[in-house]
């Protein structure tokens, strides 16, 4: 209850204030700081994990997912939003300047950055796309043995709001604003148990749904579908061919997973 006052004040001030009231600014910045101050503290309080038999359950349903064709052409988009997110970030930590990243309803995206056509920017920027989604599933991992399942939730939400900046498409700003809303009504409104369950699904689709656009990815490079694809990028940037590049997406994304899965239902040390 005490959320839902903080977000009732907020918008009554909000209210005051498009009415013309003196001190509603006051008012705005006072209940604006109590919904920051309640996420905060949300965020960074440690809470204890499920039961293992929910953490088993939502690994098992992230595995349905993944595996059953329909469900995955629609959560997809998950992966790809951060697949694309990853190509973002490399190109930024790399120098290299970011113009906008794009996400289509046939689940593909494209990140345009501009810079140095070759070099080291360049192919880490190409490199973490495939690799990104097990990367994020597994740092998400380590927040969850840490018990920060909320944190967790909060921070893939500021991430969502960061990546909504560079998109260029309404599909793409639909993708990541229907994703954010999710998570926010999730780590606002839902009991604890719901919260952590949640967390821990996410979790879990992150470090699985990593491994299946590989070895899509090859199936569709053997059938000479793919030229542009990541994997052909590096090649002509590295002159290692593509068969290698996806050898080691898989090889990243299968370990980050069972890493991943480990930290989730191993023994907390």
């Amino acid at each position: 209850m005490a959320r839902v006052d903080a977000l009732t004040k907020a918008a009554m001030a909000l209210t005051t204030l498009s009415d013309g009231g003196a001190t509603s600014g006051g008012g705005v910045a006072s209940s604006v700081g109590d919904v920051v101050g309640q996420i905060w503290d949300a965020a960074v309080t440690p809470v204890a994990p499920p039961d293992p038999a929910v953490v088993a359950a939502m690994g098992v349903l992230a595995l349905a997912v993944v595996l059953v064709t329909p469900v995955w052409r629609v959560a997809r988009h998950v992966i790809t939003i951060a697949h694309e997110g990853a190509h973002a970030l490399a190109a930024v930590l790399t120098g290299r300047r970011l113009s906008g990243i794009r996400l289509h309803s046939d689940t593909s995206g494209l990140t345009v950055s501009s810079g140095r056509p070759r070099g080291f920017g360049m192919v880490l920027t190409a490199f973490m796309g495939y690799v990104g989604p097990g990367l994020i599933g597994l740092g998400a991992a380590a927040l969850l043995r840490q018990g920060y399942a909320v944190g967790l939730l909060w921070l893939l939400v500021l991430l969502l709001a960061l990546l909504l900046l560079q998109i260029r498409n309404w599909f793409g700003l639909w993708s990541v604003l229907v994703s954010g809303a999710a998570l926010v009504a999730v780590s606002w409104w839902a009991a604890p148990a719901v919260q952590s369950a949640v967390a821990y699904a996410v979790t879990w689709f992150l470090l699985l749904g990593a491994v299946r656009p590989v070895l899509e990815l090859q199936s569709e490079r053997a059938r000479g579908r793919a030229a542009a694809s990541d994997a052909d990028i590096l090649a002509r940037l590295t002159r290692v061919p593509g068969l290698v590049w996806v050898g080691v997406f898989l090889v990243v994304t299968v370990g980050a997973a069972v890493l991943g899965g480990w930290w989730i239902v191993g023994p907390a040390t």
